[in-house]
């Protein structure tokens, strides 16, 4: 596969999982500074656009619609959803040639209609759109994608996406300290809550719930399973093993943070949330540069030299 549809296939992944994640962290926050008198604005706001990777202006107070405009509708910054659903949607006209014309539809219908202001009453309306037109996107893959390279690629940048996304999500827990979101509310915005009282059958509790969305195995939306996924997306996509070990950059990373999660004991992770989702944030970071280096090298320009030079 050329290197060029490997790298739009990966990032097609990578979008739609980034707006179907800041939908969800989104839909969370922005109700809970709405119901909650008590959340200093300003501080809460300020915090979540940090925690999703935005600029921060420094001479203004910060309001929940400020946000809802950056990290929603503004074309132009890269955290946003608008911008993720245009960036799926350019990488989908450059793989063309691999694109499904079903994915295609999907994904210009759905940039042709992002809206570029959303009102108050119609905000969890407008994530609850993006969360189904992100499906929409995956369902077609899922369905009526061959399990090659393609198919290979799209899953690896959306599994390396979730991880990072989920860990966004639980460092926002602490966002508020003791007005932050529920551990409920937080299992709710992942579509976790139903299959945590499958696995826990009981009151969702701090442990319980860390522990299902960091290590649970069998859950799609854990950063463990996102994680085992991703290595296993590299391990088919190169299947030469190596008897000596690991010795691709981008496996050993995902190795590294995967046996982190796994061995250390959750009562530890759980002191100190963030700092821990800020290693995962930075491992899939590192992995992705690691694979972008490996199967999407940057190659300059040819420079055409006269034949009488």
């Amino acid at each position: 596969m050329l290197s060029r549809i490997a790298e739009s296939l990966f990032w097609i992944g990578r979008y739609i999982e980034r707006s179907d994640g800041t939908a969800r962290i989104l839909d969370v926050h922005l109700q809970l500074l709405l119901e909650d008198p008590w959340i200093e604005e300003n501080l809460a706001c300020r915090s979540l656009l940090s925690v999703m990777g935005a600029e921060v202006p420094d001479d203004r107070e910060i309001s929940r619609a400020d946000v809802l405009a950056l990290l929603a509708v503004d074309r132009s910054e890269p955290a946003s959803i608008a911008y993720s659903l245009g960036a799926a949607r350019e990488n989908a006209r450059r793989a063309r040639e691999i694109v499904s014309s079903e994915l295609w539809e999907c994904l210009n219908t759905t940039r042709a209609r992002m809206p570029r202001k959303v009102s108050g009453d119609k905000v969890h309306e407008f994530f609850g759109w993006v969360r189904e037109r992100s499906a929409l996107a995956v369902g077609i893959i899922e369905s009526a994608t061959s399990r090659d390279e393609a198919w290979q690629f799209f899953t690896l940048g959306r599994s390396i996406e979730r991880a990072d996304m989920t860990a966004r999500l639980l460092a926002t827990r602490s966002l508020t300290e003791a007005s932050g979101p529920s551990w409920t509310t937080i299992l709710r915005s992942c579509g976790a809550y139903e299959a945590y009282l499958r696995t826990y059958r009981g009151v969702p509790s701090a442990k319980n719930a860390a522990e299902f969305l960091l290590l649970d195995r069998l859950f799609p939306r854990s950063i463990l399973f996102s994680v085992r996924r991703a290595e296993a997306c590299m391990r088919d996509i190169d299947p030469r093993a190596d008897r000596s070990g690991t010795s691709d950059q981008a496996q050993r990373l995902l190795g590294q943070i995967r046996s982190q999660l796994e061995y250390r004991p959750i009562a530890e992770i759980l002191d100190d949330l963030p700092h821990h989702m800020d290693s995962v944030q930075l491992a899939t970071s590192a992995a992705s540069e690691a694979i972008r280096q490996r199967y999407f090298p940057s190659n300059a320009a040819p420079n055409w030299v006269s034949e009488n030079s």
